[in-house]
């Protein structure tokens, strides 16, 4: 193990147990509010924002010119993980600046704001995943991508259930539906609207809509950075790849 594997190896150990904190109390609290207030939401609106929520999301993941993402299959982890460093850094430019000019558009631009992030987001995702060295026009792989929002955009709760459902990919994979029409999208998008929603909705205020979702959209994309790589590192630092895929040189 070089220096540099064994340093994020022990930053990938204090990440897991982040992962399986027990909630605060303050954390309990705010989930029951929200779910008391999402008890009071028609179902018919619950049904159409899952609806809305799923087709967007497919069709940024599932749409054919991602999978024209070239998969790395050279180079040490440390310089892979210099280059994915680099892309967070642009993404997140990028999503501060989509953030602020939405956010000062008013409540119209400010809606258009969740579907352009959400595709900021799942090409970051793309790229970090081609760049590990993993192929991710597998459809298995585009659900660890699911798995991955889940874990940055989710409850306590839900996270501890998602991260324990990640530790062996392998496994849970082969369990997994080959119909993306049965992922759960319901838990998916409530989870992923009640993390944002008291950020975006500041967002719409006007005059104060701009910085607000520059910030907002900016630390979003650092979460889900810092989510991925761990992620990736928690799969590439467990498995000789030297002997099951010579082509990759990662643990050189």
């Amino acid at each position: 193990m070089t220096a540099y594997e064994y340093k994020i190896t022990l930053e990938l150990e204090l990440w897991q147990k982040q992962m399986q904190q027990r909630p605060s109390l303050g954390n309990k609290i705010a989930k029951r509010l929200q779910d008391k207030v999402n008890s009071y939401i028609p179902e018919k609106v619950h049904n159409a924002v899952t609806v809305a929520i799923k087709q967007m999301f497919r069709a940024v993941l599932f749409g054919a010119e991602l999978l024209n993402e070239q998969v790395r299959n050279d180079g040490t982890l440390e310089l892979r993980e210099g280059i994915i460093q680099e892309k967070i850094k642009k993404y997140r430019k990028g999503a501060a600046a989509e953030g602020g000019i939405t956010g000062a558009g008013g409540i119209l631009f400010g809606l258009a704001d969740f579907p352009l992030l959400m595709g900021i987001k799942v090409k970051l995702l793309f790229e970090i995943a081609a760049t590990y060295g993993f192929d991710i026009s597998n459809y298995k792989e585009r659900l660890y991508m699911l798995h991955i929002f889940q874990l940055a955009f989710s409850s306590h709760e839900t996270r501890k259930h998602v991260f324990d459902s990640m530790l062996d990919w392998n496994k849970t994979a082969a369990t997994l539906p080959d119909d993306i029409n049965q992922f759960d999208w319901r838990t998916f998008q409530q989870e992923y609207r009640d993390y944002i929603d008291l950020a975006k909705m500041a967002q719409l205020i006007p005059i104060v809509g701009a910085p607000i979702g520059a910030i907002v959209n900016y630390r979003l994309i650092v979460k889900l950075g810092k989510t991925a790589m761990n992620a990736y590192r928690m799969r590439l630092l467990r498995r000789p790849l030297l002997d099951t895929q010579p082509k990759r040189t990662l643990l050189t």
